[in-house]
């Protein structure tokens, strides 16, 4: 899959000829079938989120060390007019503050981490970092958000109220939220948030927007991350018999543990174990003395997730048992969030923003996923939150892949790019249309309404 953008100066080029950035970016999309304009933006602002996809996109920075995509987040926010502050709870994240007057107080949420993953996209402005990428669409985010807090800024006459954007480094570990939340007091030191807002990439339709339908199931699950150690005898790889071989005792680990959602799970209940790392020695000569787990739990409920982190610890400790292991294993549960569930009647305004903006039928109804976010913190105390899925798959490759041909590419695939022009108008546009929703109108909106 390959994304058309290839410069700021391309994508914003057939502005130009109407003045209509969003009509630009849906004529470069791959096919006439691409999403419809979202509504005009400047070309000035959609140039500049381009360019800073451009090089997010470029520069990527693995959980814990998103210092760079901190600082580019903060310049932007301080140039829309907002007060920024760095290091919130201890890493990298950050907060800016747009004060107008008084009024409700939004929270728009973008992460700033990418992941472990080595581009194979082939575009043009692909991963310089060896090993990392922004495979999950954070820099679309970030891009997006400042083109909306810049959108907003331009407009105070319309709004009244306090806007908060929240920079969050290390969501891809479930870390970072709990760390704004608890260890940077987020809500004690900026104010409680009357809505907390956010979207992410997916591969549906670039161009469309997708919602958790009214009564169905959380739009996302919930996870737990755990690390298991299992201690072996090191030895020469000659002499077998001397050793206990932890690289078998991970081997036989990883398969029982496959079948553990089978066993502890009802037939109707959704649920998904993985082992994503296995780490052991260095030599194929050598057999080590330990070896390393990495798994995931996702369910859709809590009692799910313990029934099952339970039963994938009790895995752990009887294959260690049944090789005789010289020490007990190490299981660490090292984050946990619970399944996301956006408020209803939030959920309800925002959707019905969007599709003002689009049509409805640019806005989808999204069944409950599997992937999982630690979002739902920023919910603590009862605050209500939206959360809304951004299509980013261009026309060419999503009629191609319903045709037979090569899937496409999701998030955390090596080949995974946004159709930027096509998705980032309406990723602006929908954060500030949503935005809108919960701030008050200022006086020109209340002169519009009286009209």
């Amino acid at each position: 899959m390959r994304c058309a953008v290839v410069t700021a100066e391309r994508a914003t080029k057939n502005a130009d000829d109407d003045g209509h950035t969003g009509d630009a970016a849906a004529r470069a999309a791959p096919s006439r079938n691409a999403a419809p304009a979202p509504g005009p933006l400047p070309r000035p602002l959609l140039r500049s989120a381009v360019e800073l996809y451009l090089d997010l996109h470029a520069h990527p920075e693995l959980s814990g060390h998103e210092h760079r995509t901190a600082g580019r987040l903060a310049a932007r926010l301080a140039e829309h007019g907002c007060t920024v502050t760095r290091s919130v709870g201890g890493g990298h994240g950050l907060v800016g503050v747009l004060r107008n007057g008084p009024g409700p107080t939004v929270l728009l949420r973008t992460e700033l981490d990418a992941l472990p993953v080595t581009e194979a996209t082939g575009l043009p402005y692909a991963s310089t970092v060896p090993g990392a990428m922004h495979a999950c669409g954070h820099d679309l985010h970030i891009a997006a958000v400042t083109g909306a807090v810049e959108l907003l800024a331009a407009s105070r006459d319309a709004w009244r109220g306090t806007i908060l954007v929240v920079g969050q480094p290390e969501e891809e570990t479930l870390s970072g939220a709990r760390s704004l939340l608890e260890g940077g007091r987020l809500y004690e030191r900026f104010g409680v948030p009357d809505a907390v807002l956010a979207q992410h990439a997916a591969p549906l339709p670039a161009g469309t927007l997708a919602h958790a339908p009214a009564g169905g199931p959380p739009l996302m699950a919930g996870s737990v991350a755990a690390e298991a150690v299992l201690h072996g005898r090191g030895g020469h790889a000659a002499t077998p018999h001397l050793n206990i071989d932890p690289v078998l005792m991970a081997a036989a680990t990883v398969l029982r543990l496959r079948t553990v959602v089978a066993e502890e799970t009802a037939p109707a209940e959704q649920a998904v174990l993985t082992v994503g790392s296995v780490r052991a020695g260095e030599r194929g000569n050598i057999t080590p003395d330990h070896a390393e787990l990495s798994l995931t739990i996702r369910a859709f409920t809590d009692s799910a997730l313990d029934r099952l982190a339970a039963a994938a610890e009790r895995v752990v400790r009887a294959e260690a048992a049944a090789f005789d292991a010289p020490r007990e294993p190490g299981f660490t549960v090292t984050a946990r969030s619970p399944a996301l569930r956006p408020d209803p009647a939030l959920t309800a305004r925002v959707r019905r923003a969007h599709e003002a903006l689009l049509g409805p039928g640019r806005v989808l109804d999204l069944a409950g996923s599997t992937a999982t976010e630690d979002f739902p913190h920023f919910a603590a105390g009862g605050v209500p939150v939206a959360y809304w899925m951004l299509g980013t798959t261009g026309a060419g490759p999503w009629r191609a892949a319903r045709a037979g041909g090569e899937p496409v590419p999701p998030n955390h695939a090596p080949g995974f790019a946004p159709d930027v022009r096509a998705a980032l108008p309406v990723g602006i546009t929908a954060l500030a249309a949503a935005a809108r929703q919960v701030l008050d109108p200022g006086p020109a909106g209340d002169r519009e309404t009286a009209s």
